[in-house]
């Protein structure tokens, strides 16, 4: 049985650095069994955000390629809180937020992103429940910002 990590090397996909929180709070909170953590975005290997809104700025396939790539932020977190992957028992649920135009409908395909990405990478420990909502802005004009609830194992 393969590990998360060694699925996401076969992918060609490496985690990026954790974020610094630059407000006041902090990137991840245990209670009990459950992991919260904070939101994530799509945060270039530059420390930059594309900028833009899904509807104006933005298609639908960009919006996707942001929520994974924010997918693998939250991996990275996930993996600073617990040590390994592999400590995932499941992904319990995800709060996808889009920086969209009001008319702009397409929430869901853009957060399958995430979605699919926790699913290659943990496998049936990676479905979740799951909100995709339009905002009217984000921080940094980034396009996603998501954050995720998971069950661990001790």
């Amino acid at each position: 049985m393969t590990t998360p990590e060694e699925r996401l090397k076969a992918m060609g996909l490496t985690l990026p650095a954790v974020p610094v929180p630059v407000a006041n709070y902090v990137p991840y909170r245990f209670a009990g069994n459950l992991l919260y953590l904070s939101g994530q975005g799509p945060k270039q290997p530059d420390g930059t955000y594309k900028i833009g809104r899904l509807g104006r700025d933005a298609s639908v396939e960009q919006g996707y390629a942001e929520a994974r790539l924010t997918g693998l932020q939250l991996l990275a977190v996930a993996k600073a809180a617990l040590g390994e992957l592999s400590r995932i028992e499941a992904v319990i649920k995800l709060l996808g937020m889009i920086n969209a135009e009001p008319d702009f409908s397409d929430h869901p395909i853009v957060i399958n992103g995430c979605s699919d990405l926790l699913v290659e990478v943990l496998g049936d420990a990676g479905r979740h429940a799951r909100s995709a909502v339009g905002m009217g802005s984000l921080p940094n004009r980034m396009m996603v910002e998501i954050e995720a609830i998971l069950l661990v194992r001790n």
